[in-house]
């Protein structure tokens, strides 16, 4: 099978970081141009919109959109017009309608739309969702801190409306909750601590339930120093289940079970950055595997969690805070 021939749409941080060693890592694909008003990428031909490169790539099999969420309904929409298969970053879509929108435009159309949560492709994700399949559970605690100032420098976008403020990390933490728990769970009370100059949430404080009233607690927070904190810990009948690293690393009643590699030499970031790495490697292998079916997978429910929070959310104004 000759290999799928892709372009990216928006050439920011994103995409350079991850989007672009991905695909240039796998052989099923090849890299034929990005699209991206503010400038390319050395030696990738470059067009400064997604209709430009259409125009001019009619041969195109792909398409990677990786702009901000307020223009990808739009790219989406295009390409899949265009019978282009199209990879969204994570969140898919600046609102749930959109996203329901192109779900229900791609049955339509001869190509794949797959919603890409980097987070679910960690190395301990899958096993740690078989484990609890055959588990009572108990009670869950997410935590997921970090410095924004470390992971998202300069980056005004993320307090504007839209931009998701924590909830930016926080949705992946919900993307491996609602993976791995086997009963869908629900939002029943939420704190959002808001910088007084700021749209979006710096730090939160959830809580869920199932329909078994299992606890369901979840901690976000910006403003953490030092190393991360990205873990899921879930109390069962049989045992401790434990994600940490973002999911990379499993482990049961302290024993561990998967233990994914985070990347050797550098600072925690350099480190953390590589093991992120290799999730995009499973995305972008997942998204071959569904173009050659002929399939679309959206998965919505991480994106409706952190709707439901702003939503349903007390809101405390906090410190005023400069990115």
């Amino acid at each position: 099978m000759p290999p799928i021939s892709i372009g990216l749409v928006g050439l920011g941080k994103i995409a350079r970081d991850q989007h672009l060693p991905a695909i240039q890592a796998n052989p099923g694909y090849r890299l034929v141009a990005g699209a991206d008003p503010q400038g390319g990428v050395e030696g990738l031909a470059h067009y400064p919109s997604l209709e430009a490169m259409l125009s001019a790539e009619p041969d195109l099999d792909a398409v990677a959109i990786c702009t901000p969420t307020r223009l990808r309904y739009a790219q989406a929409r295009q390409a899949l017009e265009a019978g282009k298969h199209v990879l969204l970053e994570k969140p898919p879509g600046a609102t749930l309608s959109e996203v329901e929108a192109l779900v229900e435009l791609a049955e339509g159309c001869p190509g794949t739309l797959f919603a890409a949560w980097h987070s679910q492709q960690a190395g301990g994700v899958e096993a740690a969702r078989e484990w609890l399949a055959a588990r009572e559970i108990r009670a869950v605690e997410i935590e997921w801190k970090e410095d924004v100032r470390v992971w998202h420098p300069g980056q005004a976008w993320l307090w504007e409306p839209g931009g998701m403020g924590v909830f930016d990390p926080g949705i992946n933490a919900l993307s491996v909750a609602t993976r791995v728990l086997p009963r869908p769970f629900f939002l029943r009370q939420a704190t959002l601590d808001v910088p007084a100059n700021c749209q979006t949430p710096i730090a939160a404080e959830l809580a869920f339930m199932d329909a078994d009233e299992t606890p369901i607690a979840a901690a976000f927070d910006f403003r953490q120093t030092g190393e991360v904190t990205w873990e899921v810990r879930i109390e069962t009948d049989a045992g401790r289940l434990r994600l940490s690293h973002g999911g990379n690393r499993l482990l049961i009643d302290d024993d561990v079970v998967v233990d994914a590699p985070a990347g050797e030499g550098g600072d925690e970031p350099a480190r953390l950055a590589a093991m992120v790495g290799q999730e995009y490697a499973g995305l972008y292998a997942r998204f071959a595997e569904l173009a050659a079916a002929g399939r679309s997978e959206v998965d919505v429910a991480p994106l409706r969690q952190v709707a439901d929070a702003f939503l349903y959310g007390r809101r405390e104004s906090v410190e005023p805070f400069e990115p």
